[in-house]
């Protein structure tokens, strides 16, 4: 058997193509494009379902897959009638008019109920929809379902429309973990009624024919990207873990830290996992920031040159995009002008800092495994390896940990085995001055405002 997961990040959205034995076998890739319609930044969702259309029908005609499952960034929500969306999917990353943004932030439920801290633009999803609402009305009165954006491909490509609890419990304002049901929000809003039956991630929820010759395949309910990553691992039974998930965001999450550690102000929340379990989670924009401060780097960085820039003491300090756990200040940059390939290594130092901070305030003690594209080659897990020698380290053997975990969902509900390669242990870097580098990017962090680091992390 095989099954294709479409996997759509924020920045890059792609197609892999995995047999039963955790290997891909093939992937495509393109960039979700947004434009400005009706005074919103909006998906092209036109352009994105035409491309990934054409790659399930080639997938079905090259590999005979059996299966399309989807894997979603969070903070996006879509509102659909039997046959199509009656507004256009909002882009995250654009802020309500500050009148509109003073009457409804004033509707948004305690911290200590949706776990769900206030946080700016559409990081909240359930705030971009009283925008919606207050603004459009129609829209939400034509909706017969409001769906996370995973599930909105879910049921585009041919399944029912449904809810998931992993995409609903992420930071949404819509969840309340504790109670494991829908915030006060929801009921506030008369929303109840226009969610969905809920249906486990990956459960199959349709059936749609793709390819030359029309082949049927299963539809299987979306999953939200990172925690579709820590499902990979977890389901590997690798005792307790920390996972560090990395894209155009970082997400960290770790089960076994109490809940009444999270700090509203620092960008900690719950997400919740695909059974419904509150997971302690802090994060920043990483990928993005990363892409800020190299100037768009692309290529590899030479150990050399982290080197250099440490013995120099060239770093960035937060932050380089909205939220984060060091909120409030402007990025900059310390220290002697950078050349091309040090503003790389300056912006991957930056990420390994940030989550090694991450680390602390999450209070992270268990074994670390880091995820994503950001840890390509393998140097951002060995520099937090570095950092943190008190601490076991591990990365995915491949760096698609979000598009596994979506694809281990899709066959195990269908009663198929998923033989995921496991995790590699990481080996620590040396770089010289590497800790001095750490204090001084604190101290200097600190003697701009910003709070300083939890002292519960392990080293």
């Amino acid at each position: 058997m095989k099954v294709a997961v479409l996997d759509f990040g924020k920045t890059n959205s792609k197609l892999f193509v995995f047999g039963q034995d955790g290997q891909i076998l093939d992937e495509r890739r393109t960039q979700p494009s947004w434009t400005r319609k009706g005074g919103f930044s909006v998906l092209d969702e036109t352009a994105l379902h035409d491309w990934a259309a054409r790659a399930v029908d080639d997938a079905v005609d090259n590999h005979g897959i059996e299966g399309l499952m989807v894997s979603g960034h969070g903070c996006t929500f879509a509102l659909v009638d039997d046959a199509a969306l009656t507004h256009p999917i909002l882009d995250y990353e654009q802020e309500p008019p500050a009148e509109i943004a003073a009457q409804i932030d004033r509707r948004i439920p305690d911290f200590a109920e949706t776990f769900s801290p206030h946080l700016p633009l559409g990081f909240n999803y359930g705030r971009h929809m009283l925008w919606l609402k207050a603004v459009q009305p129609g829209a939400f009165a034509a909706a017969k379902s409001i769906l996370g954006y995973p599930q909105y491909w879910s049921w585009r490509f041919g399944g029912r429309a449904v809810s998931e609890v992993s995409y609903l419990g992420c930071h949404s304002h819509l969840w309340a973990p504790r109670k494991r049901d829908f915030s006060s929000l929801v009921d506030a809003e008369g929303w109840r009624g226009q969610m969905p039956d809920f249906e486990r991630a990956g459960a199959v929820i349709g059936e749609q024919r793709f390819g030359e010759a029309a082949w049927p395949i299963a539809i299987h309910n979306g999953v939200h990207d990172s925690n579709a990553a820590l499902y990979a691992y977890r389901r590997q039974e690798l005792g307790p873990v920390t996972v560090v998930s990395t894209g155009t965001w970082v997400i960290v999450l770790n089960p076994d830290c109490p809940l009444d550690a999270l700090d509203r102000d620092r960008d900690m929340l719950v997400n919740v996992d695909v059974d419904g379990g509150p997971v302690p989670t802090i994060r920043f924009m990483g990928g993005r920031e990363f892409a800020t401060i190299s100037a768009g780097w692309q290529g590899a960085i030479d150990r050399s040159t982290l080197q250099q820039v440490i013995d120099a003491g060239i770093m960035a300090l937060p932050s380089f995009a909205p939220g984060g756990p060091m909120p409030g200040h402007p990025g900059e940059l310390v220290g002697r002008a950078p050349n091309a390939e040090e503003r790389a290594a300056v912006a991957l130092l930056y990420v390994a800092l940030m989550v090694d901070l991450c680390l602390d305030l999450i209070h992270s003690n268990n074994t670390v495994i880091v995820d994503g594209g950001l840890n390509s080659g393998g140097l951002l897990a060995s520099l937090l390896a570095q950092l943190r020698p008190g601490q076991a380290f591990m990365q995915g053997a491949t760096p698609e940990g979000s598009a596994t975990g979506a694809a281990a969902l899709a066959f195990e509900s269908v009663g198929r085995e998923f033989a995921a390669e496991a995790p590699e242990p990481v080996r620590a870097s040396s770089f010289a001055g590497l800790a001095g580098y750490r204090d001084s990017w604190r101290s200097l962090a600190t003697d701009r405002g910003v709070a300083d680091a939890a002292a519960g992390g392990a080293r």
